[in-house]
């Protein structure tokens, strides 16, 4: 289970608080600044999150939050009712690291890594993307094809695979003749074990491009949890095969 729901919110022309004077407080305005934000003072009727970084900062706290605000307390997470990741910024691609507040040390270190294996064609091809959203759908009618393809091309290796420069070069070829990426059906996954690490790059590609999911009541929820969030998912007898369906249907057992 996840202990926080990441979102990205936006915040560009809107106020947002920050309490306090030192470092702590000045990154805190620096990070709202960054995001198009307006630093506003506590008394600002139409704020809606504030940032506190005073030495006690437990009653300035609570007076915002009675106030209906979104509140993040500095160093002190038991205190937050969100907490900020380490970003990574290939904008519009934004990752976001956090760790729940527990070490923002451990954050900031798997940021630096990341760093070194992301590249800046990242954004632009983000972009190229979406600028192709009719292309797409021109090319692909069907939203279940269309997602399909998406993922083969978007794989390790794939004809825009995020990891390689060159893919933003790419695209206008692959929209002209790509293929229709990885094919509908239905596909059975064994597991060796309760770790989804175990499963191979090709089954964990297929769990997460799964249209329907069909799974036996052993298989465990950290690997069910490998899958699309919008899969359909239905629980089998032991035994038991599903009928494949439009798109890809993934069946796991145990």
């Amino acid at each position: 289970m996840i202990v926080a729901l990441p979102l990205f919110h936006r915040i560009a022309g809107r106020p947002v608080i920050v309490l306090g004077e030192g470092e702590a407080a000045a990154a805190k305005r620096r990070l709202v600044e960054r995001a198009g934000g307006v630093v506003v003072g506590e008394d600002d009727p139409d704020a809606r999150l504030a940032f506190v970084a005073l030495e006690e900062p437990a009653e300035a706290a609570a007076r915002l939050r009675a106030r209906g605000m979104l509140v993040n307390v500095v160093d002190r997470a038991e205190l937050c009712d969100f907490t900020v990741p380490s970003i990574l910024d290939r904008s519009p691609v934004l990752l976001a690291i956090g760790t729940g507040g527990a070490s923002a040390g451990l954050a900031k270190g798997l940021r630096l890594r990341l760093e070194g294996l992301l590249p800046q064609s990242l954004g632009p091809l983000a972009e190229r993307l979406g600028a192709a959203r009719d292309r797409l759908r021109r090319r692909w009618p069907d939203a279940a094809a269309r997602r399909r393809a998406l993922d083969a091309a978007l794989s390790e290796g794939g004809a825009l695979d995020p990891l390689r420069e060159s893919s933003v070069a790419a695209l206008d070829d692959w929209l002209d003749g790509a293929g229709h990426g990885e094919a509908g059906g239905l596909v059975e996954i064994r597991l060796r074990s309760d770790d989804p690490e175990d499963l191979t790059l090709r089954e964990a590609r297929l769990l997460g491009s799964a249209d329907v999911l069909a799974y036996e009541a052993a298989v465990p929820a950290v690997v069910l949890d490998r899958a699309r969030a919008d899969a359909a998912r239905m629980e089998l007898e032991t035994g038991e095969m599903p009928s494949a369906g439009q798109g890809l249907t993934v069946v796991l057992r145990r």
